[in-house]
């Protein structure tokens, strides 16, 4: 927060950077003792383990972008959407929030509502509901989340 302040004010004089500091340590304390810090807000235990997910969800996301191109494209192919519960094994509201955006970030694939562990998903096809019914995202983002 300092270094914001200072390249903010643009000031070097030394009663302004002792008021800066004052200030910026006093902001901090207060927001530490109301608690309003997120203690999830960037969880770099993480970063790791992205290395091994994103380009798993990339291929995911590009396999299920053909699939609905073809399904499009092509009317003999049956589109069946349905919408199904699917119960995700997270542990922390993070780590469910990951499982169901990556849901959504799938083509063919929304979640509708989360309560819970209980995600509601909206499939194009029955094929896409089967699939995530396997529970292999579900695996997927429960290793990307780790213990925790």
């Amino acid at each position: 927060m300092f270094g914001l302040w200072l390249l903010l004010s643009g000031y070097f004089e030394p009663l302004l950077l002792g008021l800066g500091l004052a200030s910026t340590a006093l902001v901090v304390w207060i927001a530490h003792r109301m608690d309003v810090i997120d203690h999830e807000g960037h969880p770099i235990g993480l970063t790791p383990r992205i290395l091994l997910f994103w380009p798993w969800l990339i291929w995911e996301i590009v396999k299920s972008n053909i699939d609905v191109m073809r399904r499009i494209l092509d009317p003999a192919l049956p589109i069946s959407p349905t919408v199904f519960r699917v119960t995700s094994s997270q542990k922390t509201e993070l780590g469910t929030v990951i499982y169901a955006n990556s849901i959504t970030l799938t083509p063919g694939t929304v979640t509708i509502d989360l309560e819970g562990n209980d995600l509601i998903v909206h499939a194009f096809t029955e094929d896409g509901a089967v699939a995530l019914e396997t529970g292999e995202m579900d695996r997927r983002v429960t290793a990307f989340e780790g213990e925790r």
